[in-house]
């Protein structure tokens, strides 16, 4: 016999039982726990479990949040929004309970590695049932999935099946690293690229730091943190100084901090996550009055490279963002999409009509292009 239960916390989950649903996940169960440690201001955690005859046998972390539908909107379309939001104070926004999460790179169902594969969609169906459940109790009448791999046909079809329509979602940036040196990888752009990339090599570069611990730091990165969350075109959640230190504690060995030195003046860093598999950077923040002149991106990106060489890492995920930059420097993308569905099917049909113009390709023509291609 089949049965659900949705939790408020992921230690009400054993970790092995979690893990065996994600092999080889670098954002495991205990990635779950710094994020549920710290916090996070406006969110809501919930976890889904589907149980045969008493056994986990499929698992899926969701969140419940306010959205704002034009959080992936950038551009002339978000200064639209946004002066919307101000005569209209939120009309955008809508209690959402979604399969996902927003501090993950990707929305996947995990399944026990003892499953069948032809077992997985009445899984997914049971995971999708489950949060509409958990919705209802909520008072919550916006469901959806979050970040859904185009490639993942069963997926798609699980939510399509259970009415929910989609949109495109922001592509997650990747880079294959066959390369045997910096030099190498260099030699694979285009020629344009790879002289502007010289050029900024040769000029006087900061002075790197690998940490496991930024605890005399803290104030600074924060500091680094807010600037650069401030400039960005796309809004983010916000992260508190306990979401940096506590990966940085619990996930000892798989977390690191790389600090940009000019001087005493700390002008960068990047949190990355890093196993033998993969090199995720999960975010970089640096001081604008530097950036331009250190190159502190490109600095930061070719560091990343340098280190999976270094290290026999085949693959550099590198986030959601900066399309342009990424298409340059030589990164494939995975498409993804968000599937919802409002219980109200007046609402419903207004969401899909209103897509069309909060698209996240509609003012980004780098984004449109990679999501074309994917």
């Amino acid at each position: 016999m089949i049965t659900t239960q949705a939790f408020s916390t992921i230690r009400a989950i054993q970790r092995s039982a979690w893990n065996d649903c994600f092999p080889g996940a670098l954002e495991d169960w205990d990635y779950y726990v710094v994020v549920e440690n710290a916090a996070i201001a406006d969110f809501t955690w919930r976890y889904l479990a589907v149980y045969e005859d008493g056994t986990l046998v499929a698992v899926a972390a969701a969140f419940i949040t306010r959205y704002r539908l034009d959080t992936t909107v950038s551009g002339a379309g978000k200064r639209f929004t946004e002066r919307l939001e101000r005569l209209w104070p939120g009309v955008l926004q809508l209690p959402l309970y979604a399969i996902g999460s927003p501090m993950a790179e990707r929305c996947d169902a995990g399944i026990a590695s003892r499953v069948p594969p032809a077992r997985r969609p009445l899984l997914l169906k049971q995971l999708i049932k489950a949060a509409r459940q958990d919705a209802s109790e909520f008072g919550i009448s916006l469901v959806a999935v979050k970040d859904v791999a185009s490639q993942d046909s069963q997926w798609a079809a699980s939510c399509r099946s259970a009415g929910f329509k989609s949109m495109p979602g922001l592509p997650g940036g990747v880079l294959k690293v066959p390369y045997g040196s910096v030099d190498a990888y260099l030699g694979s752009l285009c020629k344009s690229t790879r002289k502007d990339l010289r050029r900024k090599l040769r000029a006087p570069g900061p002075r790197l730091e690998w940490r496991h611990n930024i605890d005399d730091v803290l104030p600074e990165v924060m500091r680094l943190y807010d600037a650069t969350l401030s400039r960005a075109d796309l809004q983010f959640e916000r992260l508190p100084a306990s979401y940096f230190t506590g990966l940085l504690e619990r996930m000892q060995g798989r977390a690191v901090c790389v600090l940009y030195w000019v001087g005493d003046h700390l002008a960068a860093f990047n949190l990355i996550l890093v196993d033998e598999h993969r090199l995720i950077d999960k975010f970089f923040g640096h001081d604008s009055a530097f950036g331009r002149e250190y190159n502190l991106y490109f600095r930061s990106w070719l560091t990343n490279v340098d280190y999976c060489i270094a290290h026999r890492i085949p693959l550099y995920e590198c986030g959601q963002e900066g399309y342009a930059s990424k298409l340059r420097l030589g990164c494939e993308f995975q498409g993804r999409h968000l599937f919802f569905r409002h219980r109200n099917r007046v609402v419903n049909v207004l969401l899909n009509l209103v897509k069309a113009f909060l698209r996240p390709d509609r003012s980004d023509p780098a984004m449109a292009a990679v999501i074309s291609e994917t």
